[in-house]
């Protein structure tokens, strides 16, 4: 099996490790050249990362198999493997698509049903988090629901990975006469939740103006580490089912925004810290 990204990675949450995973994806990657261990820890300091905890997610990402090392004298620098480089693509290609996606709704649903035993509780988690990944919601236990039909190869992906595709159906179709899609989707989706997490995205974002090169990298790294959660937490529903005044397409914007003025000072200041030893 080759390296995965957990669900808590995914999200965001602001460990040393998930820290190093952005600055990974956001500069090695295109870099495309092997970076130093001095170069990473220097940075994650700023990231308010205490030194032994960075060399500890150096190691477990090592271990993880997305990055191995080389040694030059008595340094050492760190290049992606070939999966660490596939993650990373997917990730950020993820983070970018999602921030720019508005695609039209043909009104069609996506419909699964998909029977799990009642005593694998553990087997029940990994759907809700891998389906809930492809963009799906549960409205009612059993049943999973998209106005994306496109991600029925996904989902089916997902069965296939769990074992769970016998005893599955999907159905692709338009609403019905009975109920509301408004409804459907406020039983599937907590998108209050959503919403809210939108809003602290807006807040703290509103708060950062960087003034050096080294505040915009810094800003940058979390910028996108705070962001990277939204592709999981929304299912990128049509206009015609959000709130009135969604709070998510603000949200985008100032991504976009903020992500593309901070870019050029923070790649000036990552050349600057990357530089060979």
């Amino acid at each position: 099996m080759g390296p995965v990204v957990t669900r808590r990675q995914e999200l965001g949450a602001a460990s040393a490790r998930s820290l190093l995973l952005t600055v990974l994806g956001e500069f090695v990657l295109p870099d495309g050249r092997p970076v130093w261990t001095a170069t990473l820890i220097d940075l994650l300091a700023d990231l308010d990362v205490a030194e032994k905890a960075a060399r500890q997610a150096i190691m477990r990402t090592a271990d993880s198999g997305w990055i191995q090392p080389s040694r030059i004298g008595r340094e050492t620098r760190w290049s992606l493997t070939d999966a660490g480089t596939e993650l990373l693509r997917e990730g950020t290609e993820r983070i970018y698509n999602f921030a720019a996606e508005s695609r039209p709704w043909d009104g069609r649903w996506l419909v699964l049903t998909v029977a799990v035993p009642e005593n694998n509780r553990a087997l029940r988690q990994r759907l809700r988090t891998q389906l809930g990944w492809a963009g799906l919601g549960s409205p009612s236990p059993g049943v999973w629901v998209t106005p994306r039909a496109h991600r029925e190869a996904r989902a089916r992906k997902v069965l296939e990975d769990l074992e769970l595709l016998a005893g599955s159906w999907s159905f692709v179709s338009t609403g019905g006469a009975i109920g509301d899609e408004r409804s459907l989707v406020r039983a599937a989706w907590d998108l209050d939740d959503v919403e809210r997490r939108y809003e602290d995205f807006l807040d703290l974002v509103s708060r950062r103006r960087p003034r050096t090169d080294r505040q915009a990298l810094v800003a940058q790294v979390r910028l996108v580490q705070q962001w990277r959660r939204f592709p999981l937490l929304d299912p990128a529903l049509p206009r015609e089912l959000l709130p009135p005044r969604w709070t998510g397409n603000r949200a985008a914007e100032a991504f976009r925004e903020r992500h593309a003025s901070w870019a050029p000072r923070a790649r000036a200041a990552w050349e600057q810290v990357a530089r060979p030893g």
